[in-house]
C-alpha cells in the first residue's frame, strides 16, 4: 500500500468573458456565481500602473484581481511535493507499505494539495468489528481521520467545540440513543430552499467548492480501481453531530446535485470497511429528507453506542438480490446486506442506487444508513449478533414523506441518524423529557402511509427482478 500527497499548481486564469467559467478541460468550480455588472473604469482617472488594466477592461476584457481569482477557484498554493511523506504517508509506511505515486485529488477545488489515503481491498477489516472491548481497534484509516480531526479542532476550524455530549438510553424496546447537542441546533447551516428531490445544482448557493483548504482531511484513492472516478474528498463537518463527523465529497468540482450515485455510495461503503470500529457509521439524506446543501455528499461519524437497527429482524423481499424488509423497529425500512469481505460491494451499490433513482424520479424523499451489522438469516444468526458480532454491512433505505426546511419547534428533525435510532436534541428540556413514545411519534409522522410503503415495496422488487 502506498500514499502520496501532492500540491497541485493553480490552473491558468479564465479567458475574457462576461460570466466566470472554468478554463477549457478543467472541471467547473462554480464558487463565484454570475458576475455583477459594473461600469468600466476610466483610464484617464486610473493610476499609471493600473491604466493598462483599466483600458483592457473598457475594451471588454475581464481582469480579475489575483487574490479574488485564487479565492474563487478554491486553491491554496503550496510548493510541489512539500507535503509528500506527511501524516497519511507515514501511517501507511508504518503499516508496512512502500511509497509510490498516487493519483492527485481533483484539480481546481478544495482538495488541491490534500493528503491522499490510498487503499486496496486488502486494507478492509474483513473479520467484522464487534462491540466487545469498545467497538473494535482503530485501523490506519481511523487513526488518519481522528488525528486530522484533532488537528482541525486545535486550529479552530469548527463552528463550536463538541466536547463530551450528554447521552442517555431511552427506556423501552426501541433502544433510542438520545444526545444533547444544542450548538448543532443553533449553529448549523440552515437548509437551502428546495422544491424537488431532484432539484438541479445551483452554483450561486453555498456548495463544497467553497470549503477552506484546511477543512479537507485527505482524499480516498482506491488503488484497485485505477481507471475509476477521481479520489473522494474527506472533509470535516464544521457543525458536527459527534466526534469524527466528516463529509464524503465525490468530485465537488463537477457540481453534482444531492442525488445518490453508485460511485459515491461505493466509496462510502469501502470507507466503512476501512474502519476497524463498529462505531463508524455512514449515511445519506436526499433533498426533502434532511439534506441542507444541494451538492452531492455523504455523512460519516462515530457513535460509540449500539443501535437496534444493527440486529433487528428482517423478512426477505427479494432474496436473490439481497433485499429484505427491516422490521421490529420504530421505522421499518428496506435492507441490503453484504458480508464483511466486501467482495459484493460494487453490485450492492448499483442495486441500492437503482432503488434511489426510482425514488428520486417519483419525488419520494429518502434517507440511507449503513453500519456494521448482523446477517438477516434466522434466529441462529441473530443470536450470534446479540453476543456482539457484526459480521457484515447493513445498508438501510427509508422512503419517507417529503419535508423541506427545518422544523424549529420539534425536539429533533428526522433524518438519517434519527431513523436509525440516534436522536441529537437541541435543548436540555427536551433531552430530559423525551420518552420512547414521543420519539416514536415524531419519527413515524415522517414515514409514508402503510399502503404507499407497501406499493413502493412491490415496485422496487419488480425493479430488481427486471
Amino acid at each position: 500500500m502506498a500514499a502520496h500527497s501532492a500540491a497541485l499548481p493553480p490552473p491558468p486564469p479564465p479567458p475574457p468573458r462576461a460570466l466566470p467559467r472554468p478554463p477549457a478541460g478543467a472541471r467547473p468550480c462554480p464558487e463565484a456565481g454570475p458576475a455583477r455588472p459594473t461600469p468600466p473604469p476610466d483610464p484617464a482617472s486610473s493610476p499609471p500602473q493600473g491604466r493598462a488594466a483599466a483600458a483592457a477592461a473598457q475594451a471588454g476584457a475581464r481582469v480579475p484581481p489575483r487574490r479574488r481569482r485564487r479565492r474563487a477557484e478554491g486553491l491554496r498554493r503550496t510548493r510541489p511535493g512539500a507535503r509528500a511523506g506527511g501524516l497519511v504517508a507515514s501511517l501507511r509506511m508504518a503499516a508496512g507499505g512502500r511509497a509510490a505515486p498516487e493519483p492527485p485529488p481533483p484539480p481546481g477545488g478544495p482538495g488541491a494539495g490534500a493528503e491522499v489515503f490510498a487503499y486496496t481491498p486488502a486494507d478492509f477489516v474483513r473479520q467484522g468489528a464487534a462491540w466487545a472491548g469498545g467497538g473494535g481497534a482503530p485501523s490506519p484509516f481511523d487513526v488518519a481521520l481522528q488525528r486530522g480531526w484533532a488537528d482541525r479542532v486545535a486550529r479552530g476550524l469548527f463552528r463550536y467545540r463538541l466536547g463530551e455530549l450528554r447521552t442517555r438510553l431511552l427506556p423501552g424496546p426501541a433502544g433510542f440513543v438520545a444526545q444533547l447537542n444544542p450548538r448543532r441546533g443553533w449553529d448549523r447551516r440552515p437548509p437551502q430552499e428546495a422544491r424537488s428531490v431532484r432539484q438541479p445544482f445551483d452554483p450561486r448557493r453555498f456548495n463544497f467548492t467553497r470549503l477552506r483548504p484546511g477543512e479537507v482531511l485527505f482524499a480516498l484513492a482506491p488503488r484497485h480501481r485505477p481507471r475509476g472516478p477521481p479520489p473522494v474528498l474527506v472533509a470535516i463537518n464544521v457543525s458536527p453531530l459527534e466526534q469524527g463527523h466528516v463529509l464524503l465529497l465525490p468530485e465537488p468540482g463537477r457540481g453534482l446535485p444531492q442525488v445518490l450515485t453508485a460511485e459515491a455510495l461505493l466509496a462510502g461503503l469501502e470507507a466503512l470497511l476501512l474502519s476497524g470500529r463498529a462505531a463508524f457509521r455512514l449515511g445519506f439524506n436526499s433533498l426533502g429528507a434532511g439534506a441542507s446543501v444541494n451538492h452531492l455528499h455523504l455523512h460519516a461519524y462515530y457513535l460509540a453506542r449500539e443501535l437496534r437497527v444493527e440486529t433487528a429482524p428482517c423478512r426477505p423481499l427479494r432474496p436473490a438480490a439481497g433485499l429484505h424488509l427491516l422490521h421490529g423497529v420504530p421505522a421499518p425500512g428496506l435492507l441490503f446486506y453484504c458480508p464483511a469481505g466486501g467482495d459484493g460491494l460494487e453490485q450492492l451499490a448499483r442495486r441500492v442506487c437503482r432503488l434511489t433513482d426510482h425514488l428520486a424520479r417519483h419525488e419520494v424523499a429518502h434517507n440511507l444508513f449503513a453500519t456494521r451489522g448482523a446477517a438477516p438469516e434466522g434466529e441462529r444468526r441473530r443470536g450470534a449478533a446479540a453476543a456482539g458480532a457484526r459480521p457484515g454491512v447493513r445498508v438501510i433505505l427509508w422512503p419517507r414523506r417529503v419535508s423541506f426546511g427545518a422544523k424549529d419547534g420539534a425536539a429533533f428533525n428526522v433524518a438519517l441518524c434519527e431513523l436509525a435510532g440516534h436522536l441529537p436534541l437541541k435543548t436540555a428540556a427536551d433531552f430530559e423529557a423525551l420518552t420512547e413514545d414521543s420519539a416514536r411519534r415524531l419519527i413515524q409522522a415522517q414515514l409514508l402511509p402503510d399502503d404507499r410503503f407497501a406499493q413502493l415495496q412491490r415496485e422496487l422488487v419488480a425493479l430488481l427482478e427486471g
